[in-house]
């Protein structure tokens, strides 16, 4: 394990510096979201060691098709599609508009279809996304937006290997034990890492339901503006 990280760092740190921020780039993403991204970009220290180490496997992905000028294409999975994989769906798209890196298609998915849970929804409108719900149904089509020059997020629950996903040459994220466990090989992956999150779906219903959702919010969001930060273009 520590030859393996001691790799993916020398890969990652080849570069002489880490992706920025252009001031008009800045400009571009919602404005609600700019205090939360300057919030969850000082709380890198806080990832724990063993997580980060898989965090770099994502980076690594990133990293190699960045420099062979090819398509990013990171699909997030969970059981159902509904909370923890549209998270790190949506703050990929927003972390790679907010590091410039170019080429980035993010996609989520699940072993069973349900719907993008509206407590999910409520996390992202709160942290600063603009959402529109587009059609009606037990499993609807939301629009999330964030950035102004960017196309919006068509978020809806399906399965991870939904034609609207790519079949091949991408990473396979696995953000719950559940899926992790389901699907030990996910076809046409390129890379597969676990980082699983707790859902906070236990916490429906009850005075901490708004509190947790938040906190998972903000810990995919870190976790995922900490694999974005790695990248050198």
């Amino acid at each position: 394990m520590q030859l393996v990280t001691i790799l993916i760092m020398a890969l990652l740190t080849t570069s002489t510096s880490m992706s920025t921020l252009k001031p008009d780039d800045k400009k571009a993403l919602n404005p609600g979201l700019n205090a939360y991204i300057s919030q969850i970009t000082e709380d890198f220290s806080k990832i724990p060691q063993d997580r980060m180490e898989e965090l770099d496997k994502i980076a690594l992905y990133i990293q190699q098709q960045v420099k062979a000028d090819q398509p990013v294409q990171l699909t997030y999975i969970c059981t159902h599609n509904s909370r923890r994989s549209h998270f790190g769906q949506i703050w990929a798209a927003t972390a790679a508009a907010y590091y410039n890196v170019p080429n980035v298609k993010t996609f989520s998915g699940g072993t069973e279809i349900s719907a993008f849970n509206e407590r999910a929804v409520a996390a992202c409108e709160r942290a600063g996304f603009e959402i529109a719900k587009t059609t009606e149904g037990e499993n609807p089509v939301y629009t999330v937006t964030y950035a102004t020059d960017k196309l919006p997020i068509k978020a809806f629950s399906k399965k991870y290997n939904d034609a609207s996903n790519p079949q091949s040459n991408f990473c396979a994220i696995m953000t719950c034990s559940e899926a992790d466990k389901a699907c030990p090989v996910v076809k046409g992956a390129a890379t597969r890492v676990a980082v699983p999150y707790i859902d906070p779906k236990a916490f429906d219903g009850t005075a901490q339901e708004t509190a947790k959702y938040d906190e998972r919010c903000k810990q995919i969001a870190t976790e995922t503006f900490y694999v974005f930060s790695k990248v050198k273009v």
